[in-house]
């Protein structure tokens, strides 16, 4: 066991991505238990496990982002947060903030909200003398929204592995994600008073005209977050056939109304989409496997009574909780986590007294901050390549989103229960 963790751990920080890592720690972990125990069952059991109508929406929503993010449907958006916000210092980089905001209630995906937003905004942020690292890194903080604002593929994956309902799990983490937002966006206007040289954009005579045009220009695009999350919320769609619209939705709405899709670039996109899928997949199969092996050799149990010889404050249990998510979401992708955490760390938070839905938005606030946190974090390393921002520049304007947006919107995510809790215990 101690062999198949450490060989886990030193591939993930050779090999980029976690799904080869997750794939030798399972042949391992395989190979290590045919000694002394019956194997037969593990592949069967991830075999079942994902054979599941919920899991579906994970490839639809990916395969929904990809062609939202190649057929210029969030550019639109994009353009009205900047006549909006772009007439006062901070207001593009503070668009940025809300775009992500709002593509990732679309996408659900951090990555994808990253790789849309940051090559719209990066442009216009340069034209209008925005210092290019720290709006870099503010993109990047804002990106892990997508786990955050429903709905979000990592609370898909949760609530089918925890079997939590589906839609307490995405109100769970609304207002968090609104709380995270806010001082994302307080964060950028204090930081930037300094730069006096920052270009405004939008002109006061024909701002009306303006927001007009536009508005009218991306009600297409607008419609799309209405359909998805109204359908959800309202009891007309499961989370499955809301993904499976999005993607109907969007494609000709990227062929024939922003014209951003061709048949190339069509194919090119569902091709991108489907080798994503296939390592998602994978490694939710890889994961499965890992997870069962943990539950086998009673891992959590053996942990829970770890962090309890520590200490039984729950405060205390809490904090070392959040301080392992932390650990798990810098080394792994959120999909990963969510299933290494809630097989791990579930039972204990729950010994702890917190509920199930509640730890559904700590560990997505958790996992967010992981993945930006150095010196690992997947979504640094690709928005340095996305925004051509070298790592060393970014690690600094990031860890101040860290210390005054990301780590107050953990705590009060962790220790005011009623912040997750609200919005499930007002609609059930």
């Amino acid at each position: 066991m101690i062999i198949s963790f450490a060989v886990l751990l030193i591939c993930v920080l050779l090999v980029a991505g976690i799904s080869v890592p997750l794939a030798f720690a399972g042949v391992l972990v395989l190979i290590s238990f045919m000694a002394d125990h019956d194997v037969s069952g593990f592949l069967p059991s991830g075999h079942w496990k994902m054979n599941s109508v919920i899991l579906l929406a994970i490839p639809l929503f990916i395969l929904a982002g990809a062609i939202m993010e190649r057929g210029k449907i969030a550019k639109p958006i994009v353009e009205i947060a900047e006549l909006v916000f772009g007439r006062v210092r901070g207001g593009l980089s503070a668009a940025a903030v809300i775009a992500s905001a709002m593509f990732g209630a679309i996408s659900g995906s951090g990555a994808a909200t990253l790789t849309c937003i940051a090559p719209i905004m990066m442009p216009h942020l340069q034209k209008c003398k925005y210092p290019r690292h720290f709006c870099a890194a503010l993109m990047i903080s804002a990106s892990p929204l997508g786990l955050l604002i429903p709905p979000s593929a990592a609370q898909l994956i949760y609530a089918w592995v925890t079997q939590q309902s589906v839609l307490k799990c995405f109100l769970a983490t609304v207002v968090p994600g609104l709380i995270l937002t806010s001082l994302l966006v307080i964060v950028n206007f204090v930081q930037l008073r300094k730069y006096k040289d920052i270009e405004l954009t939008g002109s006061s005579e024909n701002f009306t005209l303006e927001l007009t045009k536009k508005t009218k220009s991306a009600i297409p695009a607008l419609i799309m977050p209405i359909i998805i999350l109204g359908g959800i919320y309202g009891g007309i769609m499961t989370p499955t056939e809301a993904a499976g619209l999005a993607v109907v939705y969007a494609i000709p709405i990227g062929f024939f109304v922003y014209k951003g899709l061709d048949l190339r670039i069509f194919f090119e996109t569902v091709r991108d989409a489907a080798v994503t899928i296939g390592v998602v997949m994978v490694m939710v199969f890889m994961v499965l496997i890992v997870s069962r092996f943990l539950i086998f050799e009673d891992i959590p149990g053996m942990a829970e009574e770890l962090i309890f010889s520590i200490s039984e404050n729950p405060i205390i249990v809490l904090l070392m909780i959040n301080l392992v998510m932390i650990l798990i979401g810098m080394l792994m992708d959120d999909i990963s986590g969510i299933i290494l955490c809630s097989s791990l760390l579930l039972p204990i938070a729950q010994s702890a007294g917190m509920d199930p839905i509640h730890f559904a938005a700590v560990l997505g606030v958790n996992l967010g901050m992981g993945n930006i946190t150095p010196p690992t974090a997947p979504l640094l390393y690709l928005g340095s390549r996305v925004t051509q921002v070298p790592v060393r520049q970014l690690i600094w304007p990031t860890l101040i989103m860290i210390i005054f947006a990301w780590m107050p919107t953990l705590v009060l995510t962790t220790f005011v229960p009623q912040i997750a809790l609200w919005l499930p215990n007002y609609f059930f």
